[in-house]
């Protein structure tokens, strides 16, 4: 990380633990449900094992964190950086979201509805990041692509249930 200060360690790991604090609170709604309803549902047969989703999304919230603290370290004091914190914030909410709805609620449909959205947020939030920091926005690729295939899944899953 260009120009990195060893002052900088607290920001660094206060963005990634934002993250995965946003995920935890995902994850209460998701892992009762994996052996139960969600094991009870007709799924494609590319399904990921259950068990690739905890070390993919924990990998996954280590980048969005990073590119967090690279974007957050220009200054809030500037328009765009605060500007696309928000949108991370968007996205981050529509994350969690998915997860109390698909999961705590068993709704597939309203699932497939958010995670439309999230990826749509996602997307934006990469430009934003992006136009500020160009390793910040680089590192949401892995994201967009999970959430493109979890979206297709979600998509999969309504067809088949």
């Amino acid at each position: 990380m260009e120009g990195f200060n060893v002052r900088e360690i607290p920001k660094l790991i206060a963005a990634v633990l934002i993250v995965f604090f946003s995920g935890a609170v995902g994850t209460l709604a998701t892992l009762p449900q994996i052996t139960t309803w969600y094991a009870a549902l007709a799924k494609p047969s590319w399904t990921p094992p259950n068990d690739w989703f905890g070390p993919i999304w924990s990998t996954l919230y280590i980048l969005i964190g990073i590119a967090l603290f690279l974007v957050w370290r220009q200054g809030l004091d500037r328009r765009d950086v605060r500007f696309a914190i928000g949108i991370f914030a968007v996205q981050l909410v529509l994350n969690v979201l998915w997860s109390l709805v698909f999961f705590g609620l068993h709704s597939i449909l309203g699932g497939f509805i958010i995670i439309l959205v999230l990826w749509i947020a996602i997307l934006a939030n990469m430009i934003a990041f992006y136009v500020i920091s160009k390793p910040a926005g680089l590192l949401f690729i892995p994201y967009l692509i999970w959430v493109s295939i979890a979206s297709y899944l979600n998509y999969s899953v309504l067809l088949l249930n």
